[in-house]
Protein backbone atom coordinates (compact mmCIF):
# COMPACT_ATOMS: atom_id res chain seq x y z
CA UNK A 1 0.00 0.00 0.00
CA UNK A 2 1.36 3.26 -1.06
CA UNK A 3 -0.03 6.70 1.39
CA UNK A 4 0.15 10.06 0.02
CA UNK A 5 -0.20 12.61 2.01
CA UNK A 6 -1.76 15.98 1.25
CA UNK A 7 -4.11 13.90 -1.23
CA UNK A 8 -5.93 16.93 -2.52
CA UNK A 9 -3.31 19.56 -2.76
CA UNK A 10 -1.90 20.36 -5.67
CA UNK A 11 1.26 18.10 -5.55
CA UNK A 12 -0.53 15.22 -3.89
CA UNK A 13 -3.09 15.32 -6.11
CA UNK A 14 -1.27 15.14 -9.39
CA UNK A 15 1.44 12.22 -7.04
CA UNK A 16 -2.21 9.90 -7.57
CA UNK A 17 -2.55 11.10 -11.23
CA UNK A 18 1.03 9.62 -11.81
CA UNK A 19 0.79 6.55 -9.56
CA UNK A 20 -2.69 5.49 -11.49
CA UNK A 21 -0.86 5.95 -15.40
CA UNK A 22 2.27 3.65 -14.04
CA UNK A 23 -0.31 1.06 -13.47
CA UNK A 24 -0.70 1.08 -9.56
CA UNK A 25 -4.10 -0.12 -8.85
CA UNK A 26 -6.41 2.08 -6.83
CA UNK A 27 -7.12 -0.32 -4.26
CA UNK A 28 -3.14 0.08 -3.73
CA UNK A 29 -3.18 3.76 -3.09
CA UNK A 30 -4.40 5.54 0.25
CA UNK A 31 -4.99 9.38 0.59
CA UNK A 32 -4.48 11.12 3.35
CA UNK A 33 -6.78 14.12 3.83
CA UNK A 34 -7.47 16.60 6.68
CA UNK A 35 -11.14 16.64 5.33
CA UNK A 36 -13.10 13.97 3.77
CA UNK A 37 -15.77 16.04 2.37
CA UNK A 38 -13.12 16.99 -0.59
CA UNK A 39 -12.09 13.79 -1.47
CA UNK A 40 -15.01 12.55 -3.08
CA UNK A 41 -13.33 12.17 -6.49
CA UNK A 42 -10.55 9.89 -4.44
CA UNK A 43 -13.21 7.50 -3.18
CA UNK A 44 -15.01 7.10 -6.64
CA UNK A 45 -11.74 6.24 -7.97
CA UNK A 46 -11.20 3.48 -5.51
CA UNK A 47 -8.30 5.24 -3.56
CA UNK A 48 -8.83 4.21 0.36
CA UNK A 49 -9.26 7.83 2.48
CA UNK A 50 -8.18 8.47 5.11
CA UNK A 51 -8.32 11.51 8.03
CA UNK A 52 -5.05 12.70 9.53
CA UNK A 53 -3.87 15.97 10.31
CA UNK A 54 -0.38 16.34 10.66
CA UNK A 55 -0.63 18.34 14.48
CA UNK A 56 -2.73 15.14 15.23
CA UNK A 57 -0.13 12.38 16.17
CA UNK A 58 -2.34 9.67 16.96
CA UNK A 59 -4.42 10.30 13.88
CA UNK A 60 -1.59 9.71 11.85
CA UNK A 61 -0.91 6.33 13.33
CA UNK A 62 -4.07 5.21 12.64
CA UNK A 63 -4.09 5.85 8.84
CA UNK A 64 -0.46 4.97 8.48
CA UNK A 65 -2.26 1.25 9.75
CA UNK A 66 -0.93 -1.32 7.15
CA UNK A 67 1.32 1.47 4.69
CA UNK A 68 4.45 0.03 3.43
CA UNK A 69 5.58 3.25 1.13
CA UNK A 70 4.52 6.69 2.21
CA UNK A 71 4.58 9.87 0.48
CA UNK A 72 5.08 12.71 2.86
CA UNK A 73 4.29 15.65 0.94
CA UNK A 74 5.78 18.28 2.60
CA UNK A 75 3.67 20.71 5.23
CA UNK A 76 2.59 24.26 3.80
CA UNK A 77 1.47 25.89 7.19
CA UNK A 78 1.61 29.32 6.72
CA UNK A 79 2.31 30.33 10.14
CA UNK A 80 5.92 30.01 11.52
CA UNK A 81 8.27 28.08 9.33
CA UNK A 82 9.43 26.01 12.61
CA UNK A 83 5.60 24.55 12.54
CA UNK A 84 6.08 22.72 9.41
CA UNK A 85 9.16 21.45 10.86
CA UNK A 86 7.24 19.62 13.91
CA UNK A 87 4.63 18.57 11.91
CA UNK A 88 7.35 16.53 9.74
CA UNK A 89 8.59 15.14 12.63
CA UNK A 90 5.90 14.21 13.91
CA UNK A 91 4.66 11.96 10.68
CA UNK A 92 7.89 10.09 10.41
CA UNK A 93 7.56 9.02 14.32
CA UNK A 94 3.63 8.05 13.71
CA UNK A 95 5.31 6.62 10.65
CA UNK A 96 7.54 4.43 12.23
CA UNK A 97 5.04 3.26 15.14
CA UNK A 98 2.83 2.38 12.58
CA UNK A 99 5.53 0.22 11.01
CA UNK A 100 6.30 2.14 7.67
CA UNK A 101 8.95 0.50 5.67
CA UNK A 102 9.60 3.53 3.25
CA UNK A 103 9.30 7.12 3.66
CA UNK A 104 9.70 9.53 0.57
CA UNK A 105 10.46 13.18 1.24
CA UNK A 106 9.31 15.89 -0.69
CA UNK A 107 11.84 18.85 0.25
CA UNK A 108 13.79 21.55 -1.61
CA UNK A 109 16.93 21.97 -3.07
CA UNK A 110 19.45 23.39 -0.98
CA UNK A 111 23.26 24.30 -1.43
CA UNK A 112 25.75 23.55 0.94
CA UNK A 113 25.82 27.62 2.35
CA UNK A 114 21.96 27.97 2.19
CA UNK A 115 22.04 29.22 5.69
CA UNK A 116 23.17 32.50 4.45
CA UNK A 117 20.35 32.61 2.36
CA UNK A 118 17.41 35.02 2.50
CA UNK A 119 15.15 32.08 2.56
CA UNK A 120 17.72 29.75 5.30
CA UNK A 121 14.92 29.36 7.82
CA UNK A 122 12.93 28.04 5.17
CA UNK A 123 15.22 25.67 4.24
CA UNK A 124 16.51 25.16 6.96
CA UNK A 125 13.28 23.23 8.35
CA UNK A 126 13.56 21.22 5.71
CA UNK A 127 17.24 20.17 6.62
CA UNK A 128 16.26 19.53 9.80
CA UNK A 129 13.40 17.39 8.61
CA UNK A 130 16.13 15.51 6.45
CA UNK A 131 17.98 14.92 9.01
CA UNK A 132 15.48 13.38 11.23
CA UNK A 133 14.15 11.09 8.50
CA UNK A 134 17.59 9.62 7.85
CA UNK A 135 18.33 9.09 11.71
CA UNK A 136 14.88 7.78 12.33
CA UNK A 137 15.67 3.81 11.02
CA UNK A 138 13.04 3.98 7.96
CA UNK A 139 14.66 3.54 4.75
CA UNK A 140 14.21 7.18 2.71
CA UNK A 141 14.45 9.11 0.00
CA UNK A 142 14.80 12.93 -0.06
CA UNK A 143 13.51 14.64 -3.17
CA UNK A 144 14.85 18.02 -3.05
CA UNK A 145 12.93 19.89 -5.36
CA UNK A 146 13.48 23.07 -7.46
CA UNK A 147 11.43 25.83 -7.77
CA UNK A 148 8.13 25.64 -9.42
CA UNK A 149 7.57 27.44 -12.82
CA UNK A 150 4.32 27.81 -11.54
CA UNK A 151 5.92 30.72 -9.89
CA UNK A 152 7.45 32.99 -12.80
CA UNK A 153 3.74 34.44 -13.64
CA UNK A 154 3.27 35.26 -10.05
CA UNK A 155 6.53 37.30 -9.54
CA UNK A 156 6.10 38.58 -13.17
CA UNK A 157 3.00 39.93 -11.90
CA UNK A 158 -0.25 39.83 -13.13
CA UNK A 159 -0.23 43.41 -15.17
CA UNK A 160 2.45 42.66 -16.63
CA UNK A 161 1.04 42.26 -20.38
CA UNK A 162 -0.59 45.67 -19.63
CA UNK A 163 2.40 47.60 -18.18
CA UNK A 164 5.21 45.42 -20.55
CA UNK A 165 6.85 45.29 -17.12
CA UNK A 166 8.51 42.97 -14.74
CA UNK A 167 9.42 44.64 -11.39
CA UNK A 168 11.51 42.22 -8.85
CA UNK A 169 14.34 42.71 -6.97
CA UNK A 170 16.10 39.52 -8.67
CA UNK A 171 19.39 41.49 -9.95
CA UNK A 172 21.09 39.20 -12.84
CA UNK A 173 20.55 35.86 -10.36
CA UNK A 174 19.30 32.55 -11.76
CA UNK A 175 16.89 29.91 -10.53
CA UNK A 176 16.38 27.03 -12.07
CA UNK A 177 12.62 26.21 -12.38
CA UNK A 178 10.72 23.07 -12.63
CA UNK A 179 7.18 22.34 -13.19
CA UNK A 180 5.46 20.95 -10.69
CA UNK A 181 3.65 18.31 -12.46
CA UNK A 182 6.87 16.68 -13.50
CA UNK A 183 8.15 17.13 -10.14
CA UNK A 184 5.04 14.59 -9.41
CA UNK A 185 5.37 12.40 -11.96
CA UNK A 186 9.06 11.86 -10.71
CA UNK A 187 8.05 11.29 -7.32
CA UNK A 188 5.40 8.70 -8.41
CA UNK A 189 8.46 7.23 -10.15
CA UNK A 190 10.56 6.73 -7.15
CA UNK A 191 7.58 5.35 -5.36
CA UNK A 192 6.93 2.74 -8.32
CA UNK A 193 10.87 1.90 -9.28
CA UNK A 194 13.58 0.34 -7.00
CA UNK A 195 17.39 1.73 -6.26
CA UNK A 196 16.21 4.55 -4.42
CA UNK A 197 16.39 3.63 -0.86
CA UNK A 198 18.80 6.26 1.26
CA UNK A 199 19.25 8.37 -1.64
CA UNK A 200 19.38 12.21 -1.83
CA UNK A 201 18.32 13.45 -5.30
CA UNK A 202 18.64 16.89 -6.40
CA UNK A 203 15.43 17.21 -8.82
CA UNK A 204 15.93 20.54 -10.81
CA UNK A 205 16.02 21.62 -14.44
CA UNK A 206 18.51 20.96 -16.93
CA UNK A 207 19.21 24.82 -16.86
CA UNK A 208 18.99 27.84 -14.50
CA UNK A 209 17.66 31.48 -16.15
CA UNK A 210 17.13 35.41 -15.06
CA UNK A 211 14.68 37.39 -15.11
CA UNK A 212 16.02 39.09 -17.65
CA UNK A 213 15.80 35.84 -19.71
CA UNK A 214 12.51 35.39 -18.67
CA UNK A 215 10.95 38.99 -19.79
CA UNK A 216 12.54 37.74 -23.14
CA UNK A 217 10.76 34.88 -23.30
CA UNK A 218 7.46 36.26 -22.62
CA UNK A 219 8.28 39.28 -25.14
CA UNK A 220 8.88 36.94 -27.98
CA UNK A 221 5.58 34.93 -26.89
CA UNK A 222 3.40 38.03 -27.11
CA UNK A 223 5.08 40.08 -29.54
CA UNK A 224 5.73 43.39 -27.48
CA UNK A 225 8.62 44.44 -25.76
CA UNK A 226 9.04 43.59 -21.83
CA UNK A 227 11.26 45.08 -20.00
CA UNK A 228 12.75 43.70 -16.23
CA UNK A 229 13.74 46.06 -13.60
CA UNK A 230 15.28 45.34 -10.81
CA UNK A 231 14.47 47.52 -8.03
CA UNK A 232 16.34 48.03 -4.97
CA UNK A 233 14.61 46.24 -2.17
CA UNK A 234 13.37 49.15 -0.65
CA UNK A 235 11.96 51.01 -3.88
CA UNK A 236 10.28 47.51 -5.01
CA UNK A 237 8.42 46.96 -1.21
CA UNK A 238 7.01 50.61 -1.19
CA UNK A 239 5.94 50.43 -4.72
CA UNK A 240 3.44 47.28 -4.03
CA UNK A 241 2.42 48.91 -1.01
CA UNK A 242 1.33 51.55 -2.97
CA UNK A 243 -0.45 48.86 -5.17
CA UNK A 244 -2.32 47.64 -1.76
CA UNK A 245 -0.38 44.67 -1.36
CA UNK A 246 -0.61 42.59 1.79
CA UNK A 247 2.33 42.66 3.72
CA UNK A 248 2.67 39.04 4.00
CA UNK A 249 2.84 38.83 0.21
CA UNK A 250 5.71 41.83 -0.16
CA UNK A 251 7.60 39.92 2.48
CA UNK A 252 7.14 36.86 0.72
CA UNK A 253 8.03 38.49 -2.86
CA UNK A 254 11.36 40.27 -1.39
CA UNK A 255 12.82 36.95 0.22
CA UNK A 256 12.17 34.77 -2.77
CA UNK A 257 13.81 37.55 -5.13
CA UNK A 258 16.75 38.28 -2.91
CA UNK A 259 17.01 34.42 -3.03
CA UNK A 260 17.07 34.66 -6.51
CA UNK A 261 19.98 37.44 -6.62
CA UNK A 262 22.02 35.32 -4.11
CA UNK A 263 21.84 32.28 -6.97
CA UNK A 264 20.31 30.31 -4.01
CA UNK A 265 18.15 28.03 -6.61
CA UNK A 266 20.76 28.07 -9.38
CA UNK A 267 21.45 24.31 -8.92
CA UNK A 268 21.39 22.19 -12.83
CA UNK A 269 20.76 18.43 -11.90
CA UNK A 270 20.06 16.02 -14.49
CA UNK A 271 18.58 13.85 -11.85
CA UNK A 272 15.07 14.54 -12.94
CA UNK A 273 15.06 14.44 -16.97
CA UNK A 274 16.16 10.49 -16.33
CA UNK A 275 13.46 9.88 -14.12
CA UNK A 276 11.12 11.76 -16.65
CA UNK A 277 13.31 9.86 -19.82
CA UNK A 278 12.94 13.32 -21.73
CA UNK A 279 13.87 16.74 -21.24
CA UNK A 280 11.83 18.71 -18.72
CA UNK A 281 9.57 21.42 -19.92
CA UNK A 282 12.13 24.94 -20.24
CA UNK A 283 11.03 28.21 -18.95
CA UNK A 284 10.42 29.09 -22.35
CA UNK A 285 7.90 26.58 -23.44
CA UNK A 286 5.75 26.74 -20.14
CA UNK A 287 5.91 30.66 -20.81
CA UNK A 288 4.14 29.81 -23.97
CA UNK A 289 1.73 27.37 -22.51
CA UNK A 290 0.80 30.57 -20.05
CA UNK A 291 0.69 33.76 -22.28
CA UNK A 292 -0.66 31.66 -25.38
CA UNK A 293 -4.40 32.84 -24.26
CA UNK A 294 -2.84 36.75 -25.35
CA UNK A 295 -2.11 35.56 -29.21
CA UNK A 296 -5.16 35.70 -30.64
CA UNK A 297 -5.73 39.42 -28.99
CA UNK A 298 -2.33 40.46 -30.29
CA UNK A 299 -2.85 38.87 -33.96
CA UNK A 300 -6.56 40.90 -34.00
CA UNK A 301 -4.91 44.12 -33.18
CA UNK A 302 -2.62 44.01 -35.76
CA UNK A 303 -4.85 42.83 -38.47
CA UNK A 304 -6.79 45.72 -38.00
CA UNK A 305 -3.73 47.90 -37.84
Amino acid sequence: MILVTGATGQFGSKVIDHLLKKGVRPYEISALVRNEVNADHLKSMGIEVKVGDYTDYDSLVKAFQGVEKLLLVSSNDREAVENRTVQHINIIRAAKEANVKYVVYTSFVRKTNFENSSIAAFQNSHAQTEAYLINSGIDYTILQNGIYLEMIPIFAGEKVVETGVILFPARDGKASYVLREELAEAAAHVLTTEGHRKQIYSLTNSTSVSFSEIATAIAIQLGKDIKYQSLEVDVFESKLKQLGVPDLYIGMFTMWAIAQAQGTMDVVNDTLEKFLGRKPTSMSQFIAQVYQTYIPQIALTVTEK
